[in-house]
Protein backbone atom coordinates (compact mmCIF):
# COMPACT_ATOMS: atom_id res chain seq x y z
CA UNK A 1 0.00 0.00 0.00
CA UNK A 2 1.26 3.49 -0.83
CA UNK A 3 2.29 5.55 2.18
CA UNK A 4 0.58 8.89 2.74
CA UNK A 5 2.09 11.74 4.75
CA UNK A 6 0.98 14.98 3.13
CA UNK A 7 -0.60 16.20 -0.07
CA UNK A 8 -1.25 19.52 -1.78
CA UNK A 9 -3.80 19.42 -4.58
CA UNK A 10 -6.59 21.47 -6.12
CA UNK A 11 -9.93 20.26 -4.83
CA UNK A 12 -13.04 19.30 -6.74
CA UNK A 13 -16.53 19.51 -5.34
CA UNK A 14 -19.45 17.08 -5.50
CA UNK A 15 -22.04 18.50 -3.05
CA UNK A 16 -24.54 15.65 -3.20
CA UNK A 17 -25.90 13.79 -0.17
CA UNK A 18 -26.27 10.00 0.11
CA UNK A 19 -23.98 9.09 -2.78
CA UNK A 20 -24.16 5.30 -2.82
CA UNK A 21 -21.63 2.78 -4.09
CA UNK A 22 -23.75 1.95 -7.14
CA UNK A 23 -23.54 5.60 -8.17
CA UNK A 24 -19.78 5.55 -7.59
CA UNK A 25 -19.25 2.39 -9.65
CA UNK A 26 -22.30 0.79 -11.35
CA UNK A 27 -22.73 -2.96 -10.89
CA UNK A 28 -22.23 -3.85 -14.57
CA UNK A 29 -18.58 -2.81 -14.32
CA UNK A 30 -17.73 -5.13 -11.43
CA UNK A 31 -16.11 -7.70 -13.68
CA UNK A 32 -12.60 -8.01 -12.26
CA UNK A 33 -10.87 -8.67 -8.95
CA UNK A 34 -7.95 -6.51 -10.06
CA UNK A 35 -7.97 -3.02 -8.58
CA UNK A 36 -6.69 -1.44 -11.79
CA UNK A 37 -8.94 0.00 -14.49
CA UNK A 38 -11.99 0.97 -12.45
CA UNK A 39 -11.22 4.68 -12.58
CA UNK A 40 -12.55 4.94 -16.13
CA UNK A 41 -15.97 3.85 -14.86
CA UNK A 42 -16.10 6.14 -11.81
CA UNK A 43 -19.56 7.77 -11.68
CA UNK A 44 -20.10 6.29 -15.16
CA UNK A 45 -23.82 7.04 -15.46
CA UNK A 46 -23.41 10.69 -14.52
CA UNK A 47 -20.27 11.22 -16.58
CA UNK A 48 -21.83 9.72 -19.70
CA UNK A 49 -25.11 11.63 -19.47
CA UNK A 50 -24.00 15.04 -18.24
CA UNK A 51 -21.18 16.92 -20.00
CA UNK A 52 -21.20 19.42 -17.12
CA UNK A 53 -20.60 16.73 -14.49
CA UNK A 54 -17.63 17.67 -12.32
CA UNK A 55 -15.43 14.77 -13.49
CA UNK A 56 -15.83 15.95 -17.08
CA UNK A 57 -14.23 19.29 -16.27
CA UNK A 58 -10.48 19.90 -16.86
CA UNK A 59 -9.83 20.73 -13.18
CA UNK A 60 -10.94 17.28 -12.06
CA UNK A 61 -8.19 15.55 -14.03
CA UNK A 62 -5.53 17.05 -11.76
CA UNK A 63 -7.39 16.83 -8.47
CA UNK A 64 -6.50 14.29 -5.79
CA UNK A 65 -8.93 15.66 -3.19
CA UNK A 66 -12.69 15.21 -3.50
CA UNK A 67 -15.08 17.24 -1.36
CA UNK A 68 -18.28 15.24 -0.91
CA UNK A 69 -21.26 15.73 1.40
CA UNK A 70 -23.24 13.66 3.91
CA UNK A 71 -23.39 9.84 4.10
CA UNK A 72 -20.95 9.36 1.23
CA UNK A 73 -20.43 5.71 0.20
CA UNK A 74 -23.75 4.32 1.45
CA UNK A 75 -25.46 1.33 -0.15
CA UNK A 76 -23.86 -2.03 -0.90
CA UNK A 77 -20.50 -3.02 0.56
CA UNK A 78 -18.65 -3.29 -2.76
CA UNK A 79 -14.96 -2.55 -2.27
CA UNK A 80 -14.77 -1.64 -5.96
CA UNK A 81 -16.12 1.82 -5.08
CA UNK A 82 -12.90 2.56 -3.23
CA UNK A 83 -10.81 1.05 -6.03
CA UNK A 84 -12.54 3.25 -8.62
CA UNK A 85 -11.95 6.44 -6.66
CA UNK A 86 -8.30 5.62 -6.11
CA UNK A 87 -7.71 4.43 -9.67
CA UNK A 88 -9.09 7.73 -10.95
CA UNK A 89 -6.50 9.49 -8.81
CA UNK A 90 -8.24 10.53 -5.61
CA UNK A 91 -6.18 10.12 -2.44
CA UNK A 92 -8.37 12.06 0.00
CA UNK A 93 -12.13 12.47 0.37
CA UNK A 94 -13.55 15.06 2.74
CA UNK A 95 -17.21 14.90 3.72
CA UNK A 96 -19.66 15.58 6.51
CA UNK A 97 -20.02 11.83 7.12
CA UNK A 98 -19.29 8.45 5.54
CA UNK A 99 -21.10 5.11 5.49
CA UNK A 100 -19.45 2.70 7.94
CA UNK A 101 -18.56 -0.13 5.52
CA UNK A 102 -17.22 2.30 2.92
CA UNK A 103 -15.13 3.90 5.66
CA UNK A 104 -13.71 0.52 6.66
CA UNK A 105 -12.92 -0.45 3.06
CA UNK A 106 -11.21 2.89 2.48
CA UNK A 107 -8.96 2.54 5.50
CA UNK A 108 -7.86 -0.92 4.44
CA UNK A 109 -7.02 0.28 0.92
CA UNK A 110 -5.22 3.50 1.83
CA UNK A 111 -7.87 6.04 0.83
CA UNK A 112 -7.86 8.82 3.43
CA UNK A 113 -11.35 9.85 4.56
CA UNK A 114 -11.71 13.03 6.60
CA UNK A 115 -14.94 13.95 8.36
CA UNK A 116 -15.44 17.65 9.08
CA UNK A 117 -18.24 19.77 10.46
CA UNK A 118 -20.92 20.76 7.96
CA UNK A 119 -19.88 24.41 7.93
CA UNK A 120 -16.27 23.53 7.09
CA UNK A 121 -17.31 21.20 4.28
CA UNK A 122 -19.63 23.84 2.81
CA UNK A 123 -16.72 26.29 2.85
CA UNK A 124 -14.57 23.81 0.93
CA UNK A 125 -17.29 23.30 -1.68
CA UNK A 126 -17.12 27.03 -2.38
CA UNK A 127 -13.35 26.77 -2.94
CA UNK A 128 -13.51 24.17 -5.72
CA UNK A 129 -10.42 24.37 -7.94
CA UNK A 130 -8.27 25.98 -5.26
CA UNK A 131 -5.34 24.21 -3.58
CA UNK A 132 -5.65 22.45 -0.25
CA UNK A 133 -2.88 20.87 1.83
CA UNK A 134 -3.53 17.79 3.95
CA UNK A 135 -0.90 16.78 6.52
CA UNK A 136 -1.64 13.41 8.10
CA UNK A 137 1.33 13.55 10.48
CA UNK A 138 0.05 16.71 12.17
CA UNK A 139 -3.60 16.10 11.22
CA UNK A 140 -3.84 19.62 9.84
CA UNK A 141 -5.55 21.13 6.80
CA UNK A 142 -4.25 24.31 5.20
CA UNK A 143 -6.22 26.39 2.74
CA UNK A 144 -4.60 28.33 -0.07
CA UNK A 145 -5.07 31.58 1.86
CA UNK A 146 -3.11 30.24 4.83
CA UNK A 147 -6.12 29.37 7.00
CA UNK A 148 -5.59 26.13 8.90
CA UNK A 149 -7.88 23.55 10.47
CA UNK A 150 -7.51 20.15 12.10
CA UNK A 151 -9.13 16.75 11.77
CA UNK A 152 -9.43 13.53 13.75
CA UNK A 153 -8.35 10.18 12.37
CA UNK A 154 -8.24 6.66 13.78
CA UNK A 155 -4.76 6.20 15.36
CA UNK A 156 -4.29 2.66 14.03
CA UNK A 157 -5.27 3.60 10.47
CA UNK A 158 -3.13 6.72 10.70
CA UNK A 159 -0.07 4.67 11.66
CA UNK A 160 -0.70 2.16 8.86
CA UNK A 161 -1.21 4.87 6.24
CA UNK A 162 1.87 6.83 7.29
CA UNK A 163 3.94 3.63 6.99
CA UNK A 164 2.21 2.35 3.86
CA UNK A 165 0.95 -0.84 5.51
CA UNK A 166 -2.25 -2.71 4.73
CA UNK A 167 -3.66 -5.15 7.30
CA UNK A 168 -1.49 -8.05 6.11
CA UNK A 169 1.64 -5.90 6.00
CA UNK A 170 0.91 -4.76 9.55
CA UNK A 171 0.65 -8.34 10.78
CA UNK A 172 3.84 -9.34 8.99
CA UNK A 173 5.67 -6.39 10.54
CA UNK A 174 5.10 -8.15 13.88
CA UNK A 175 6.23 -11.55 12.60
CA UNK A 176 8.91 -11.95 15.27
CA UNK A 177 6.44 -11.29 18.09
CA UNK A 178 3.94 -13.71 16.54
CA UNK A 179 6.59 -16.44 16.15
CA UNK A 180 7.74 -15.97 19.75
CA UNK A 181 4.17 -16.20 21.00
CA UNK A 182 3.56 -19.39 19.03
CA UNK A 183 6.74 -20.95 20.44
CA UNK A 184 5.66 -20.07 23.98
CA UNK A 185 2.22 -21.59 23.44
CA UNK A 186 3.81 -24.69 21.93
CA UNK A 187 5.98 -25.13 25.03
CA UNK A 188 2.98 -24.76 27.33
CA UNK A 189 0.98 -27.34 25.33
CA UNK A 190 3.91 -29.77 25.35
CA UNK A 191 4.40 -29.35 29.11
CA UNK A 192 0.68 -29.87 29.78
CA UNK A 193 0.61 -33.04 27.67
CA UNK A 194 3.70 -34.41 29.41
CA UNK A 195 2.19 -33.75 32.83
CA UNK A 196 -1.04 -35.52 31.84
CA UNK A 197 0.85 -38.60 30.68
CA UNK A 198 2.38 -39.01 34.13
CA UNK A 199 -0.92 -38.95 35.98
Amino acid sequence: MKAFKNLTSPICSFPVRDVDTDMIIPAQYLTSTSRAGYGQHLFARLRQNDPNFFLNQPDAQNSKILIADENFGCGSSREHAVWALMDFGFEVIIAKSFADIFKSNSGKNGLLLISLEAEEVDTLHALSGQPLTIDLETQKIQYGNGTTGSFEYDPFRRDCLLRGLDDLDYLLSHRELIDNYQEQKKSVRFYSTTQANHL
